[in-house]
Formats: structure tokens, C-alpha cells, sequence
């Protein structure tokens, strides 16, 4: 389970150009949207990238349930996205 370290504002108001911190390492967010609606819950999707390696990920989250449900992903190429851990996070 990922720690939500430190927030400056509520997951949901996270939009492009803001910063978020991976286990120390900065990404810049490039869109916030709906993944997947369910009956009581939405899936939501972060989509970030790293200014300094050039590579997309992607935090995934239910909006109900934000400090259980945070996951993270790396694309491995062009179109797959591979769960990855990590300890914490903050913005």
C-alpha cells in the first residue's frame, strides 16, 4: 500500500502542470480524468511523467477510497502499463 505522505490539496484537484513526489523522484501531472465509473464508486487516473528520464505513469485510485486504493504504474512500451511499487507519495 502506497503512504499518502504529505497533501497540499485534495487528490481530485490535482491538474496538468501540478508536481507530485514518487518515493522523492518528481513527476509533473499531464491529465486527471475518469477511468471507470462503478455503482458507488469511480475509478480515477493520474496520468504523470518524469521531466528528467522521459517516462509516462500513471496513479490509479478509487475516489471513495483514495489511501487503500492508490496504484502505480510504468508504460513499458507504447501501450502497456505494468503495476510497479512504491512506498510513498506526496504533493
Amino acid at each position: 500500500m502506497i503512504k499518502i505522505k504529505k497533501q497540499s490539496k485534495p487528490i481530485a484537484d490535482l491538474k496538468k502542470g501540478d508536481r507530485i513526489l514518487i518515493d522523492g523522484k518528481a513527476v509533473i501531472v499531464d491529465a486527471h480524468y475518469l477511468f471507470m465509473k462503478h455503482k458507488t464508486t469511480t475509478e480515477m487516473i493520474i496520468e504523470v511523467y518524469s521531466e528528467k528520464t522521459e517516462k509516462d505513469y500513471q496513479l490509479r485510485y478509487f475516489d471513495d477510497q483514495v489511501e487503500t486504493s492508490l496504484e502505480f504504474y510504468a508504460l513499458e512500451n507504447d501501450f502497456q502499463y505494468t503495476r510497479k511499487e512504491v512506498n510513498e507519495i506526496e504533493w
